[in-house]
């Protein structure tokens, strides 16, 4: 079975998702978790570099970057608290847990991880990015899963029925 199970977390709703199904997965088997958060540009609310458009910025440039590195700090200590909160969870619930957080290219970062730590299985989140988006934006998950050194486990990120509110609505004039 999988002793050793990889969970890549970020910090958007899906990443809850995928801790609550690593756990399980790590609980049924009686395995252990390492957590994995990846600072990257490519995470919601991650600090953008600032730009500087002409050279009248250059007195500012100094004032730019310190506060790029507040904010880079700020994010980096958020992940560290969300890696913190998660593993005092599964450790509560008797799984032996540990996490590390990288900075990089996620793709590359958790398949790396995977293959030094001895990962049995990855569980990662998908955005459901497709088309021209993934051909854009590109996809985690799918690079993982041609790339990964052991089994891959996706979780998919929950879609909110957009009908649900009407279909309730049909159904109570129907009842009534």
């Amino acid at each position: 079975m999988f002793s050793k199970i990889l969970a890549a977390i970020d910090r958007s709703p899906n990443g809850n998702a995928v801790f609550d199904e690593a756990l399980t997965l790590a609980k049924a088997t009686k395995g252990s978790l390492m957590l994995l958060h990846i600072l990257s540009s490519e995470e919601k609310d991650s600090p953008q570099i600032p730009t500087l458009v002409t050279l009248e910025y250059h007195p500012l440039n100094g004032e730019l970057l310190e506060d790029y590195w507040k904010q880079w700090q700020t994010y980096e200590e958020e992940g560290f608290k969300l890696l913190r909160s998660y593993t005092e969870s599964a450790t509560n619930a008797g799984v032996s847990t540990e996490f590390t957080q990288n900075s990089g290219n996620p793709s590359r970062n958790i398949c790396e991880l995977a293959q030094t730590w001895g990962a049995d299985l990855i569980v990662i989140g998908r955005r459901g990015h497709s088309g021209l988006n993934e051909l854009i934006l590109g996809s985690v998950s799918n690079y993982v899963f041609h790339h990964a050194p052991c089994s891959v486990h996706v979780v998919y990120a929950p879609v909110p029925l957009k009908s649900k509110v009407s279909v309730v609505n049909k159904a109570q004039v129907v009842h009534s």
